[in-house]
């Protein structure tokens, strides 16, 4: 980590943030047997991967888990995912973020995503910053942090120093 990095979630938190989102869904979905977790990469997948973990220790659910790729910079350019989206017709759907900053890549997946009609479509991230420029909201989040825009949110998902930051 960078020496002006302060630490704000440490890894004990985020697997009880973690947790606490897979019960949320789990809520959510308890009269569906099958649920559909799609990961934006890169960390949205690791994230997503987690929440999944935690609900087949807790849940019955049978979980599929798509991955979908989306240029974050641009994201009206074409959206990848690692199945059809067709196979989402009328199912219970889970979009999953690291972090929620101005809502531009959640906002071009949701629409990506309902190119087929759901059943139901929610959002999950880590990290909710209140600087949207889109109508986006995160239906299960982590933590909500008002930051300013010239600050930097890090999430780190797959190392020895599990956390989030901010610089």
């Amino acid at each position: 980590m960078k020496k002006d990095t302060t630490l704000i979630i440490d890894g004990q938190t985020l697997k009880h943030s973690t947790r606490r989102i897979a019960y949320q869904i789990y809520e959510a979905n308890f009269d569906n047997k099958i649920i559909y977790i799609v990961g934006i990469a890169k960390s949205g997948v690791l994230f997503a991967q987690n929440i999944i973990s935690f609900l087949k220790q807790i849940s019955d659910l049978e979980i599929h888990f798509i991955q979908l790729e989306i240029n974050k910079k641009n994201p009206h350019l074409p959206i990848k995912t690692s199945d059809e989206v067709n196979i989402l017709k009328n199912k219970s759907v889970v979009l999953v973020d690291d972090v929620l900053n101005t809502g531009s890549t959640l906002i071009y997946a949701t629409k990506h995503l309902l190119e087929v009609p759901l059943k139901q479509l929610k959002t999950a991230v880590l990290v909710n910053r209140n600087h949207k420029n889109y109508p986006i909201k995160a239906d299960y989040k982590g933590i909500s942090l008002s930051t300013s825009i010239n600050e930097h949110i890090q999430v780190n998902l797959d190392s020895k120093s599990n956390g989030v930051y901010l610089s």
